[in-house]
């Protein structure tokens, strides 16, 4: 997964929608972080150096005085709606890991250099799919057209409440709306 960017809302009371993009698809994940987690993370994706280490600049450095590194991150599940990962490191020669926030996890991951990958699984519970799910809108918008007369249902609206979120890049709001469609659907 690529880091496509972070976004918030007035809504979200400080919280942030950190959003990951598969680089070989066109699923997303939006995961919500907090403000200072996303500030760690786009000071380094900005490689702005703030005058003394932050907290992940410091485990960064307390990792590598142990000739150690971090060699991947592992968003491996989602349970009641709060994801969780691994960071994989080598020590030693050997691999080990370490339970962590997504987001403290992707942090250190941006500061090694290292790949941040998504089990299946996760991905396709709370993927959005920007592709298919404007292909399902455009179905329902066309199905509208044709039956003025019909009031679109629930769903219909939803779907179409989620290709305007995901078009305006509001992916907290996105992944919300996802969450009442997977409802509706059962």
């Amino acid at each position: 997964m690529d880091i496509l960017g972070l976004s918030t809302s007035p809504s979200s009371g400080g919280a942030y929608a950190l959003i990951l993009s598969e680089v070989d698809g066109n699923r997303r994940l939006p995961i919500i972080i907090g403000t200072f987690e996303a500030q760690a993370i786009a000071l380094e994706l900005e490689n702005i150096k703030p005058p003394r280490p932050m907290t992940h600049d410091l485990l960064k450095n307390l990792i590598l005085s142990y000739e150690s590194t971090v060699s991947e991150v592992y968003i491996n599940e989602l349970s009641e709606g709060t994801f969780f990962a691994q960071i994989i490191y080598e020590l030693n020669g050997s691999n080990k890991k370490l339970d962590a926030r997504p987001s403290d996890a992707i942090a250190l991951a941006i500061r090694f250099g290292a790949p941040i990958h998504v089990d299946s699984k996760v991905l396709e519970e709370a993927g959005i799919e920007a592709e298919e799910a404007e292909e399902e809108i455009a179905k329902s918008e066309k199905g509208a057209a044709e039956k003025p007369k019909k009031e679109m249902s629930q769903l219909e609206k939803l779907e179409v409440e989620l290709k305007t979120a995901i078009e305006t890049e509001n992916y907290e709001k996105a992944a919300k709306i996802r969450d009442q469609i997977q409802k509706l659907k059962g």
